[in-house]
């Protein structure tokens, strides 16, 4: 006989408290409830239950085995309405938390062809530049860019970006270029306060070694675009990702600093609790990103 029917028709007997009750319980005879019990005990080689013509009650050996077999059962049927889940139709509200300036030059132009695709969804994204707690805020899922902290939230790559010093032509007539790393302390920098390491950029020299410049001082700003805005006005340099500068770079409007040094590359990555993946929302809105991205890289945006 079949291990879980067995388990079933005994913890249905124990829950319901006699096999006429179970049988109705499980839409089978009580017979046939009976004999699952039976087999399951000769199995074992144990008695389970205490049979009297009044009542069924478990030993203390089948209370024991209940507890874990109760569990047994609830994982199947978990695993059961999961797959049910993940066949269903995507639908319902899906809350995003994006970094603003990806979410405003990369995300927002392609949202609406998400939602004609799956019309069922409702999509609020909300676009901040701190660390949002998902759980405790209530989002389904997150973009973030960069090194992940430790955690127990699931993340998903969904592209990658170059990370580099950049300045306008007009900034570099004016003050110089700087030649390498340490000729930076000369230069007028500018600090983007919502990064996680403070006021310190970490860059790769051409050595591999990773050196560290503090920025703090000329201009702090707590917006990405608003520092490329002040790059291509001539204030300063700016440690920005390439999916912020590379329509700027491309038209001329500003140059890497230090041309030659290590690229540094970040991951863009679609990040959600625990079990949210199952939701089909969250997945449908994940394999997107992911489709959307497809031809994006660390020099390509």
């Amino acid at each position: 006989m079949d291990r879980l029917t067995e388990m079933e028709a005994f913890a249905t007997v124990v829950d319901q408290g006699g096999f006429t009750d179970a049988a109705k319980k499980m839409g089978i005879s009580k017979s046939a409830v009976s004999k699952h019990v039976s087999a399951l005990e000769a199995r074992l080689g144990a008695r389970l239950l205490n049979r009297t013509t009044r009542r069924v009650s478990p030993t203390e050996i089948g209370l024991a085995y209940y507890d874990r077999a109760r569990r047994v059962l609830n994982d199947a049927g978990e695993a059961d309405a999961l797959v049910t889940s993940m066949q269903s139709a995507p639908s319902g509200l899906l809350r995003i938390s994006v970094a603003t300036d990806f979410g405003v030059n990369h995300l927002s132009p392609v949202i609406g062809e998400f939602l004609q695709e799956f019309p069922d969804i409702q999509v609020n994204m909300v676009l901040n530049n701190r660390y949002v707690e998902l759980i405790s805020e209530g989002f389904d899922m997150a973009v973030r860019i960069g090194e992940l902290e430790d955690s127990t939230l699931r993340a998903r790559r969904i592209a990658e970006t170059a990370r580099k010093m950049i300045a306008s032509p007009a900034y570099f007539a004016q003050y110089g270029r700087p030649e390498r790393i340490d000729d930076l302390n000369e230069h007028k920098l500018l600090h983007y306060s919502n990064q996680a390491q403070g006021a310190v950029w970490r860059i790769t020299a051409p050595s591999g070694e990773k050196r560290q410049v503090r920025t703090a001082g000329w201009l702090t700003v707590n917006d990405g675009q608003s520092l490329l805005n002040a790059c291509v006005s001539g204030l300063g340099i700016a440690y920005l990702p390439s999916f912020l500068y590379a329509d700027a770079m491309q038209r001329g409007l500003v140059e890497e600093a230090i041309p030659g040094l290590p690229t540094e590359v970040q991951g863009i990555y679609a990040v959600y609790p625990p079990g949210r993946f199952t939701q089909p929302k969250v997945r449908a809105f994940i394999d997107f990103l992911v489709e959307a991205f497809a031809d994006k890289g660390p020099d390509r945006w």
